[in-house]
């Protein structure tokens, strides 16, 4: 499910004008900054914004070439690094991306295979126990997932799989122990 490219596009968590509080040179010298979240490996960032309006929850291209808001990605941050506005628009905007991407996620549940004889990929996401998770499997082998909706009625025990895989990435990205990335990269 993940790779370790880079991110060609990222939503905006938060904009910082007077730059991160972090940063410890005088407040002239600060340049404004962006918190964002990337929209493929969910890769949380920094970025310095060309001197034109960025929006929370907007869209910015960060790939190669120009860009038309983004002047440079600055560095790739930790959940911890974000700032409190940051961090509550976070799930906002995951469960966004993860709705826009339903189809890459509903691949996962067709695809997941086991990690090691006791654990499966299913079995990282909250709520799914060996019960649920060899139910998901006997379905998926009559005939693939096509959807949240397909997987929600055809698993009684599963009744938001989207929410499921939010708590998943969400998880990953604000824990730094956590072992298994199935969503995010490391």
């Amino acid at each position: 499910m993940k790779t370790d490219k880079k991110e060609l596009n990222a939503v905006v968590l938060d904009v910082l004008l007077k730059g991160n509080h972090d940063d410890l040179r005088s407040g002239f010298r600060r340049e404004p900054v962006v918190q964002a979240v990337g929209s493929e490996q969910f890769k949380l960032l920094e970025l310095v914004p060309k001197k034109t309006e960025i929006k929370i929850h907007e869209r910015v291209y960060i790939g190669d070439g120009e860009r038309e808001k983004i002047e440079r990605v600055k560095r790739r941050i930790f959940y911890q690094d974000l700032t409190q506005v940051a961090k509550l628009e976070l799930p906002y905007v995951v469960d966004q991306l993860v709705h826009e991407k339903e189809s890459n996620f509903v691949q996962f549940f067709n695809r997941s295979i086991s990690i090691s004889p006791k654990l499966h990929m299913l079995h990282l996401l909250p709520g799914i126990g060996k019960k649920l998770m060899w139910e998901v499997l006997a379905a998926r082998e009559k005939k693939p997932f096509e959807s949240f909706a397909d997987i929600s009625s055809r698993i009684k025990g599963i009744p938001h799989p989207e929410r499921m895989v939010i708590d998943r990435i969400l998880e990953e990205l604000q824990d730094p122990d956590v072992k298994y990335h199935l969503f995010t990269s490391k």
